[in-house]
């Protein structure tokens, strides 16, 4: 009997877990997320490792941007990874941990410590799955694994990742350390932050929207305040009128 999770039963998981409604720009986001998070986990060949949760993590954050209401942006990430039936503090500890690993490293370290030339004060362990990776015959590779890398790259030299050339050299590095597709890598890459850009341009957009509808909101109020007043002005000046008219000896 075959009881693999079907991208329908991990939906279920997920709306069961978070009921409150997901606002429309983003629900295609989280739910494409969830599919690829899905399909990842049902795999044979998949292996969960800390540079993948850094993608998911970063795939969550800047995709979730400008999320509101802002406190729930943490239960759906938790309903998420709950969907799969995976632990959401995992992905948040490791994303952390090498955050906080890059704090101090530069390009060149990061480069040097993926390839096990050189190794970084406690994260012994962390190189140990690099190397693993590396070594791994049947790696799984997929976009969020790419995102990781991105991810990696950015906090090591966030300049370098803005510059073309270097940025094509430095994945070529890193996909030539860890034995994965540099065609792949390149073209997730350029997927993910063309996507980021469409991402942000609707923010704009939406936030323009917005304003104008306050300001639009506000000039009706205004219009409506104006006219009470006026209104309340003419019936003062009709009440001192007939008050002339009144005979002044009865």
């Amino acid at each position: 009997m075959n009881n693999l999770r079907t991208v329908s039963d991990t939906k279920r998981n997920f709306y069961n877990q978070h009921t409150r409604p997901i606002n429309t720009i983003y629900r295609r986001v989280v739910e494409e997320l969830m599919v690829e998070m899905h399909l990842l986990s049902v795999n044979a060949d998949f292996r969960y490792d800390p540079i993948y949760a850094l993608g998911v993590v970063t795939a969550f954050e800047r995709f979730m941007q400008g999320y509101q209401p802002e406190r729930d942006k943490e239960p759906i990430f938790e309903a998420l990874c709950q969907s799969i039936e995976d632990n959401p503090q995992r992905y948040r500890q490791d994303a952390d941990r090498l955050r906080q690993l890059l704090q101090n490293v530069s390009a060149q370290q990061l480069f040097d410590w993926i390839d096990g030339k050189a190794s970084l004060q406690g994260a012994e362990d962390l190189q140990a799955q690099m190397q693993a990776i590396a070594q791994n015959s049947k790696f799984k590779y997929s976009r969020l694994f790419a995102i990781g890398v991105f991810t990696l790259l950015e906090l090591a030299d966030a300049e370098l990742v803005k510059d073309e050339k270097q940025r094509v050299e430095a994945l070529k590095q890193v996909a030539t350390a860890l034995h994965v597709p540099e065609d792949k890598l390149n073209k997730d890459l350029e997927l993910y932050r063309s996507n980021l850009d469409k991402i942000e341009q609707a923010l704009i957009t939406m936030a323009d929207i917005l304003s104008a509808d306050r300001r639009k909101r506000q000039q009706r109020l205004q219009e409506k305040e104006a006219g009470v007043a006026t209104s309340n002005g003419d019936s003062g000046s009709a009440s001192g009128s007939s008050q002339d008219k009144t005979p002044s000896g009865s």
